[in-house]
């Protein structure tokens, strides 16, 4: 159980430091909308992780610590960016937002007893018996996956 405790600080610490990363990796581009990986912009790259933050990771962990076994629709990323992304945000709102709204979710998971980690919840897609933290694990990778890809530019 002391491992799992371990594992489970270290996982809510790197969320903390990876969202950092990435918010200063974004800043690093004279012009945000210049290609920074992916085929997008660090501004879209930007965009697109605070936003599946908010609609996908961040909300199915907190609506997994509070609800009862909540059930979880499929989530369409390249539809949600075609109809929501908004060039004219400012690359600094983007991320003030999404630095705000991952602390809230660090904050969440660091406060939470142990048992909570377990709780239920079920996707329509994934199946069911998906817990609290295996949506923390994916949006940590979901984060790092978009970090590589903004320092991988970087280097080139």
């Amino acid at each position: 159980m002391k491992e799992l405790m371990e594992y489970r600080e270290k996982l809510v610490e790197r969320l903390r430091s990876a969202t950092e990363e990435l918010c200063d990796a974004c800043r690093t581009f004279d012009d945000p909308f210049m290609k920074a990986g992916e085929g997008w912009t660090a501004h879209q790259i930007a965009f697109h992780v605070r936003d599946i933050n908010r609609e996908v990771y961040g909300m199915r962990i907190q609506r997994t610590l509070n609800e009862e076994n909540p059930e979880f629709k499929n989530f369409d990323p390249d539809a949600w960016m075609a109809a929501n992304y908004n060039r004219d945000e400012t690359l600094e709102n983007i991320l003030n937002e999404f630095s705000l709204s991952m602390n809230k979710v660090c904050d969440l998971l660091g406060n939470a007893p142990q048992e909570v980690w377990s709780r239920l919840s079920q996707h329509e897609a994934l199946g069911k018996e998906l817990t609290l933290q295996l949506w923390a694990e994916r949006c940590l990778a979901h984060i790092e996956e978009h970090l590589a890809g903004l320092k991988n530019n970087q280097n080139t």
